[in-house]
């Protein structure tokens, strides 16, 4: 007999107790037996709760990073997603904004276009409004560039006002724009009134001036004058017609050792307006027509006898 053989199995008279296909069946029947009594009488639930509550830690643990990384994606997305509602926010606040300030400009613009519409039909000479395109670039002067030129009927010495008063007169005319010196400007001048004691002065740009941008030459030291006092166009040079606003007076200074008083003024009229209104010089109106005619003769005829009679006369 070979030896693999005493090896796999044992002999019949060392054989002891049941057999494996018994020990099945009843390993079966009495795992059959315990579900059903467990099913009945709740025998493993404590033991279960324990397993449960002894296992919990470890669950805990095994489920937290998963967790994590939802509560991360989460936070990022959420911060994505705010501070892209943060840029939407912004850039409709910044838009609002801008047409706010659009609307504000407009309303403004049309204010200023009615007023310069209002002044238009009560100015009795002919009128053009213009608008302004862009200051000059030459730092020692103050002018202004407008839309309106030669071709458009504007000539040099225009007076050029706004809703508030004079603004300044036409120096230089184009074809298509013309060029408008201020009334601040060093070399310009401008007879004036007194509104309030009717004395007359020239009125020239002092744009450095701490007094005003606008300066009284040769005004006698006892002249009637006061702070606030209004000055209007005299109407006496033939360019700008008379009662138009100049400015109102806000610094005198009359010296004891001097004939003559320094008198400055500030313009009534706003020099960044964009709208203004250029009249033809006084000298250029056209003449009104005249209130009486003489008699119309058309429908009668001299006396022919009359005329005969002279005719026939001899010296």
């Amino acid at each position: 007999m070979a030896l693999d053989t005493y090896e796999r199995s044992a002999p019949p008279i060392f054989r002891q107790g049941l057999s494996t296909t018994t020990k099945l069946i009843l390993l079966s029947l009495v795992s059959l037996m315990l579900m059903a009594a467990d099913h009945r009488l709740q025998i493993s639930q404590p033991l279960r709760a324990g397993v449960a509550f002894a296992l919990s830690p470890l669950q805990w643990l095994s489920l937290q990073p998963a967790r994590l990384w939802d509560v991360a994606g989460n936070y990022l997305s959420g911060v994505e997603s705010a501070r892209d509602a943060a840029l939407s926010y912004e850039a409709r606040t910044i838009a609002q904004a801008q047409r706010l300030q659009q609307v504000e400009q407009l309303s403004q613009e049309n204010a200023n276009l009615r007023q310069l519409l209002e002044l238009r039909s009560s100015v009795a000479g002919p009128s053009k409004a213009v608008e302004v395109l862009y200051d000059t670039a030459d730092p020692y002067s103050r002018r202004l560039v407008v839309d309106r030129g030669q071709l458009a009927g504007i000539v040099t010495g225009s007076a050029v006002i706004d809703a508030a008063g004079v603004v300044g007169q036409v120096t230089r005319v184009y074809p298509l724009v013309s060029e408008v010196t201020l009334l601040t400007d060093r070399q310009q001048n401008i007879p004036v009134i007194n509104a309030r004691s009717g004395s007359r002065h020239v009125a020239s740009g002092s744009p450095l001036s701490a007094g005003g941008p606008i300066e009284l030459k040769f005004v006698p030291s006892g002249t009637d004058m006061q702070k606030g006092d209004l000055l209007t166009t005299s109407g006496i040079d033939g360019i700008y017609p008379p009662g138009l606003h100049v400015g109102r007076i806000t610094q005198i200074d009359r010296r004891v050792d001097g004939s003559f008083a320094t008198v400055h003024a500030e313009p009534t009229a706003s020099e960044r307006g964009r709208h203004l209104l250029v009249l033809l010089p006084v000298k250029d109106w056209p003449a009104r027509p005249a209130a009486d005619k003489a008699p119309d003769t058309k429908g009668k005829t001299p006396n022919k006898g009359a005329q005969s009679n002279t005719s026939g006369a001899k010296p």
